[in-house]
């Protein structure tokens, strides 16, 4: 099982950890966004990683990560940072991550496992974690409405109320090539749907019955840092991450990604709790 890590943007929201690295890069508690990633990835079944490149994209060398690039970083969605990746999504299954997320090997399990050709992963405890990041957690949520058996059947657009959403979409999906092509001409059919976002196109294939795709609950917490706001937060979400993983780790051989390199000299990378 491969998987891909979507790491091209600028992350301008993070500044300043992100004015000099991606978001994925940033060190918090000693350890990198990515290095969580690529642990939590590898212990849920991916034996291949890659991570889709744009801004600052020579800082992932160190890395010994396959690389694909987006050039058009500055201007596209993450739908299109994902089709850099189309060698790998055409030809086998590949579990697809965001680059500012944390989560559990779980999570990742259960989408390998999952026998649907589009699964999203998503946390029916996702009001818990809003009210953490946001006065209002309907401000930054979208709705994902899911059926008893498991397949979403709305993602993505602005929630009415509470009602409207039954788990929150992480940012964590497996697709098959089946799928892949699916969403590729969906893209291809029209400017419109070319410049919808990951969710946006999401629910534009669930609306139209482009493709069935199942919902795949969290195992384990997560943290999504989008803001500086979020540090704080989340800070006990990594280190609950990182105990997790360490005690996995003592059965086996480290899967981290060293990044010394790409932290000497640079000041506004890192946080540690003091």
């Amino acid at each position: 099982m491969k998987a891909v890590v979507l790491a091209a943007g600028q992350g301008a929201r993070m500044r300043p950890y992100t004015d000099d690295r991606p978001k994925c890069l940033i060190e918090l508690n000693g350890r990198t966004l990515l290095d969580r990633q690529v642990s939590a990835l590898r212990a849920g079944g991916a034996d291949e990683i890659g991570v889709v490149t744009g801004w600052q994209g020579d800082k992932f060398a160190c890395t010994g990560l396959r690389t694909f690039e987006n050039p058009s970083w500055a201007r596209s969605t993450m739908v299109e940072s994902l089709a850099a990746a189309d060698d790998w999504l055409s030809t086998e299954p590949v579990i697809v991550s965001y680059g500012d997320i944390v989560f559990p090997a779980a999570t990742v399990r259960r989408l390998v496992r999952s026998a649907a050709p589009l699964a999203v992963a998503y946390d029916t405890g996702w009001e818990d974690v809003w009210r953490q990041r946001f006065d209002d957690p309907l401000s930054d949520a979208e709705t994902f409405e899911i059926d008893a058996d498991g397949f979403v059947t709305g993602i993505g657009s602005r929630p009415r109320g509470l009602a409207d959403v039954q788990g929150q979409y992480m940012g964590l999906l497996r697709l098959t090539p089946q799928a892949w092509a699916v969403l590729r001409a969906a893209r291809a059919a029209s400017a419109e749907t070319a410049a919808l976002d990951m969710t946006g196109l999401l629910g534009h294939l669930i609306r139209t019955g482009g493709v069935r795709v199942s919902g795949v609950p969290n195992d384990g917490p997560w943290w999504e840092f989008d803001s500086p706001s979020d540090v704080e937060p989340g800070l006990p979400v990594l280190d609950s991450l990182d105990a997790e993983q360490e005690a996995s780790d003592r059965g086996g051989s480290r899967s981290r990604v060293d990044h010394r390199s790409v932290r000497d000299g640079q000041e506004h990378g890192g946080v540690d709790r003091q």
